[in-house]
């Protein structure tokens, strides 16, 4: 995948991530891109912990697999700030 459609697809999945989150208000655009390409690599990585593939192309499967690993940042981010 080209680094365009990463970016898109960073800030497709931490916008959602954002939103589910509660924390759309918050942060900017460049933190929401940021979180998505994070946590697409964290996501990848954990889907790899129980045996399934990770963040493979430009899929549904692949946005769900990113908004969780955004969604995991997110919820880490908290309890380091706190």
């Amino acid at each position: 995948m080209g680094i365009i459609l990463w970016i898109i697809f960073g800030a497709i999945a931490g916008w959602i991530a954002s939103i589910v989150m509660k924390t759309d208000s918050s942060q900017g655009t460049i933190a929401d891109v940021v979180l998505g390409i994070i946590g697409a690599v964290v996501g990848g990585f954990l889907m790899g912990l129980v045996g399934k593939s990770g963040v493979n192309g430009f899929d549904l499967y692949s946005l769900v697999v990113a908004v969780i690993g955004a969604i995991v940042v997110i919820y880490v981010g908290r309890m380091i700030k706190r």
